[in-house]
C-alpha cells in the first residue's frame, strides 16, 4: 500500500458515534483502528514513516491515548518513551501545568528527572480537538526548555481551531473539516 492508501485505511477505521459523549457532540474513536489489524499496521507504518524524518532525542506521549502509539514509534526510531500524565499519577519530582477543560481545570505532569533541557522531543497524541490539552504540554515542556519539534496526531478536528493554540508545528494523518 503507499501512503495515501494507508492514510484512507485508517481513517475508513475511525468509528463515528453522534450524540457522545452528550447531545449534538460527534465524536471519532480511535479505537476502531485498534480493533482493525490492517489499520492498525497502516497507522505504525504512517506514524514511523513521519517521525523518522525528524530530528528527535525522545518520544513524548499524552495520557492516555498517546501512551499507545508513543511507545510504538519511540520502539521503532530506538528513542525513549516519555509520559505526561494526568495530576497524581506520577511519583518523583514533577513539573505541571494546568489547562481549563470545558467544564473545570486539568493538569498535566512530567517527571522531571525522564527529560533535560535542551532535548528534542515529538508529542504525540490520538486528537486534536480544541488544543487545550497539546497546548498545555507545549507549555510544559518549554517550561523545562525542552525544543518541542512537532505535535502529531492521528485525527485533527479542524473545525475546533485547536491548531491556532500550539506553539509548536503540527501534523495530523486525518483531518475533518
Amino acid at each position: 500500500m503507499d501512503r495515501e492508501e494507508k492514510v484512507q485505511v485508517v481513517r475508513s477505521a475511525i468509528k463515528t458515534y453522534k450524540n457522545f459523549p452528550k447531545e449534538g457532540i460527534i465524536y471519532k474513536d480511535v479505537f476502531g483502528i485498534f480493533q482493525n489489524v490492517t489499520a492498525m499496521k497502516a497507522l505504525k507504518d504512517l506514524l514511523v514513516e513521519h517521525s523518522s524524518s525528524l530530528e528527535l532525542d525522545i518520544i513524548v506521549g499524552l495520557d492516555s491515548r498517546g501512551f499507545l502509539v508513543g511507545p510504538l514509534i519511540a520502539l521503532e526510531l530506538g528513542k525513549p518513551f516519555v509520559p505526561i500524565r494526568k495530576k497524581g499519577k506520577l511519583p518523583g519530582d514533577v513539573a505541571e501545568e494546568s489547562f481549563a477543560l470545558e467544564y473545570g481545570e486539568a493538569t498535566f505532569e512530567i517527571q522531571t528527572e525522564s527529560i533535560s533541557s535542551g532535548k528534542r522531543v515529538l508529542i504525540v497524541d490520538d486528537l486534536l480537538a480544541t488544543g487545550g490539552s497539546m497546548a498545555a504540554a507545549v507549555q510544559l515542556l518549554k517550561s523545562l526548555e525542552v525544543d518541542v519539534v512537532e505535535c502529531l496526531v492521528i485525527m485533527e478536528l479542524v473545525y475546533l481551531g485547536g491548531r491556532s493554540k500550539l506553539k509548536a508545528p503540527v501534523f495530523s494523518l486525518v483531518k475533518y473539516d
